[in-house]
């Protein structure tokens, strides 16, 4: 058998030890019956005591118990069970007499409880009664379906109801439709136009959306088919009423007014009718055409001036017709040259119409004028006013009178409603008179413009046919040819040269220009100034395109072309000195030239390169029909080799004709150096190339290069005498050579290919060759192409390699 745990004070007194508690079913609770009154309390402050948590410690009094941990003897526990035993029948004795003596109330709670469990039980049955019934017969479905009925018996009323409202209203329109052409027909013009007006409103015309019952297309059909018979009719009406007679130049206006079946329309009637359906302008729309056409043209022509007379045929009934007559002026020889006549018999046609034809309304005249106006005032500006502009500025303030004649024109016009009096865009007459200057300036421009591409487009670029020279051009010569334009003096340089006519005559255009700036108001000199300068642009714009064959040629045309744009470059910035200090203040700020002046430069640079670049090209080509110079010793090669020679001085001549006489003495130095150096160098290079050379070889190469620079000795004196004339010391002293390093290198080379192998070895150790610009590669390749191997020849290379230059 286990030994049990031992038992002390402290495993008995553990506070998480948890006894069972019956007491709380003992303990006094308040109960309430069914009807929620609170009933008698059970129990008492008695029973409380005997629900205690029993103190061991008094069932121990006897004990020592100072310490817990203390194991309890047999005879301690034995006490303790009979102390534990004698209390609890003592509980239970107390229990027990509790209970007989509260048995009414037990019994009384107990019968209450039951009551209570019967009830629940009959409110079960009661519903367990319901949800049977319902679920045998599902009433809900039935209501359910019968306020979907009812829904859909109510939406197929109110549908019914807005078909037949749509039905009454479309049946509306129909007959509204067929009154108003009704109406038409008979001639209540006023009555159909309301009707049009409002069913415009009722079919919505012009915000139509998608998805719109096919009968509203159909109705509004209808309506434009009406709409359209209408504005025939009324067309027809206009045409009837306002008409121009060819033979007799008379403009008549009818007031009873007939057409097809309708017959006794008014003319004023008719006005209100078109007024009413929106469609005024477009019915007045002839009627201004032809008046236009027929009586204000007329009227404007200043060179014909014509007079016009009303006449009113009266009825019984009232005016019957209204006529205007156009004839001729007896002054007729008399021009109106400030338009007094011109604006008066305008105003009297305006005011005809006003009076006869829109009945004094101001609505009609002014809806007549929003469509004639534009045209009108256009006549009078580009047969009157843009005619009579003056030619001369200084005749530029006898405008004023034109200008308040246009000007009380404009406020007649105003006071008849003929036009806006607040919208500034109808003073167009106005604006453009006062604005005089600048069409004046204007017309200059274009004129001075004209002139100056038809001046580039016609001049044929030739050299004038009286113009000779034999030497380059400079201020100081004293030469007869000062007496051509075509010879002019460059401002920023000593030199002059020759220029296309074109060129001349477009600064003789630009400086008669500026001449008028200085004299001009504001607004006229900045058009002057601007025409000045375009005038000069188009150099640039046209002649290229026109000269473009040209330039890929060697010839004079490319070279004038040159010195017109470097001719231009300077004049160009010579303008602002010579100008801009009697140019108006407002110009002085933003007239500007210098920056054209490097475009012209930079044009005239291209031209001479692509010259200069085409003369190569052809040289190469020349001495390519060379074969690089071998086998001069036969007699086939020497003279494909001499022909090339021929064609390459050929080129040069052709070039040195034409760039001397032309171009400034130090461009035409400095482009022909150019040119002969890359004649030169490739000719030597060439012969140095040249691996093996026999004896008669030589002689035969060194008898083509003398051929050469004999042929060219003339140009090489002229590039001489052009050196000779510089102002600088430096000049006089440098020699050609300088100019053409290939040059004395070419003539060296003629010299060896005739010397021995010791003198060119001295030559060498000399450093002449050197000089010259031949490299110890060049020259030891030329010594073993033209002398055999030998020991000689061993030593003169040594030497040549060693020496120290």
């Amino acid at each position: 058998m286990l030994a049990s745990p031992a038992l002390n004070l402290h495993t008995i007194l553990d506070p998480s030890a948890k006894p069972k508690d019956f007491g709380y079913l003992f303990r006094s609770q308040p109960f309430k019956t069914l009807s929620g009154h609170r009933t008698k309390t059970v129990g008492s402050s008695e029973m409380d005591p005997l629900f205690d948590r029993i103190n061991v410690r008094d069932l121990l009094s006897g004990h020592d118990l100072s310490d817990p941990l203390t194991p309890l003897s047999a005879p301690d526990l034995r006490l303790l069970i009979n102390r534990l035993e004698s209390h609890s029948l003592h509980i239970k004795s107390k229990v027990r007499s509790y209970l007989l003596s509260h048995h009414d109330d037990f019994a009384s709670l107990f019968s209450q409880c039951n009551d209570a469990v019967s009830k629940t039980n009959e409110i079960s049955d009661n519903l367990s009664d319901i949800f049977s019934l319902i679920s045998d017969r599902p009433i809900d479905v039935e209501i359910r379906e019968l306020v979907d009925e009812i829904g859909r018996k109510t939406k197929e009323a109110r549908e019914k109801r807005e078909l037949l409202g749509l039905l009454r209203i479309i049946v509306g329109i129909c007959e509204k439709l067929e009154g108003a052409r009704s109406a038409l027909r008979n001639g209540r013009l006023r009555f159909a136009a309301e009707e049009v007006k409002e069913l415009k409103g009722a079919l919505r015309i012009g915000d139509e959306e998608e998805g719109e019952p096919i009968v509203y297309g159909l109705l509004r059909k209808q309506w434009a088919d009406l709409f359209d018979e209408m504005q025939e009719l009324f067309a027809k009406l206009m045409e009837n009423a306002v008409r121009f007679e060819q033979d007799s130049r008379t403009l008549r206006v009818k007031y009873r007014l007939s057409v097809d079946e309708i017959d006794g329309i008014e003319l004023h009637t008719l006005f209100e009718a078109m007024e009413v359906a929106g469609i005024l302008d477009f019915s007045l729309a002839k009627a201004g055409d032809l008046i236009i056409k027929h009586v204000i043209t007329p009227a404007v022509n200043y060179q014909s001036p014509v007079t016009f007379v009303e006449d009113v045929n009266q009825g019984s009934e009232g005016i019957k017709e209204a006529v205007l007559k156009i004839l001729p002026s007896q002054d007729c020889k008399i021009v109106d040259v400030d338009g007094c006549a011109i604006y008066a018999s305008i105003i009297q046609v305006i005011r005809f119409i006003f009076k006869h034809i829109c009945f004094e309304s101001g609505s009609w005249i002014h809806s007549f004028g929003r469509l004639t106006w534009p045209r009108i005032s256009d006549l009078i500006i580009s047969n009157f006013l843009s005619k009579i502009v003056p030619e001369d500025a200084s005749r530029l303030a006898d405008f004023q009178k034109i200008i308040q004649y246009t000007s009380e024109f404009e406020n007649a016009l105003k006071e008849m409603m003929f036009i806006s009096a607040s919208d500034n865009k109808d003073d167009r007459l106005s604006n453009f008179a006062e604005n005089v200057e600048v069409h004046f300036a204007f017309r200059k421009k274009t004129e001075m413009l004209g002139k100056a591409r038809s001046l580039l487009l016609h001049c044929d670029f030739s050299i004038p046919q009286d113009y000779t020279s034999k030497g380059p051009l400079t201020k100081n010569d004293g030469m007869s040819i000062n007496s051509s334009k075509q010879v002019v003096d460059l401002l920023f340089s000593s030199e002059r040269c020759v220029i296309s006519k074109a060129a001349s005559q477009l600064m003789e255009l630009v400086h008669q220009t500026l001449q008028n700036v200085v004299l001009s108001s504001n607004r006229v000199a900045l058009e002057f100034y601007h025409a000045a300068r375009d005038a000069m642009l188009l150099y640039e714009a046209v002649v290229p395109v026109k000269l473009e064959r040209q330039l890929d040629g060697i010839n004079e045309v490319a070279i004038l072309m040159h010195n017109d744009c470097l001719y231009l470059s300077q004049e160009i910035l010579g303008l602002s000195f010579e100008y801009r200090i009697d140019f108006p203040d407002s110009l002085k700020e933003h007239a500007v030239f210098a920056d054209m002046a490097p475009r012209f430069h930079l044009m005239a640079e291209e031209i001479l390169q692509r010259q200069m670049q085409i003369v190569i090209f052809n040289l190469r080509e020349a001495i390519d029909g060379a074969d690089g110079f071998q086998n001069t010793h036969h007699k086939q090669q020497f003279e494909s080799a001499k022909f090339s020679i021929e064609q390459v001085v050929f080129v040069l001549e052709k070039v040195h004709i034409i760039w001397e006489t032309l171009l400034q003495p130090s461009t035409y130095k400095r482009s022909m150096c150019i040119v002969l150096e890359s004649v030169f160098s490739r000719i030597t290079k060439d012969v140095l190339l040249l691996d093996d050379l026999a004896a008669e070889e030589t002689l035969q190469l060194q008898r083509l290069i003398h051929l050469m620079l004999d042929n060219l000795s003339s140009l090489l004196k002229s590039l001489i005498a052009i050196n000779s004339k510089g102002k600088s010391e430096e000049d006089l002293r440098r020699p050609i050579d300088d100019l053409i390093p290939s040059l004395r290198k070419i003539r060296k080379l003629a010299e060896l290919l005739d010397m021995s192998l010791k003198s060119i070895t001295s030559a060498w150790e000399s450093g002449e060759l050197l000089s010259c610009g031949f490299a110890i590669v060049e020259l030891k390749d030329f010594i073993r192409a033209i002398f055999a191997d030998s020991s000689l020849r061993k030593e003169c290379l040594w030497r040549i390699e060693n020496v120290s230059l």
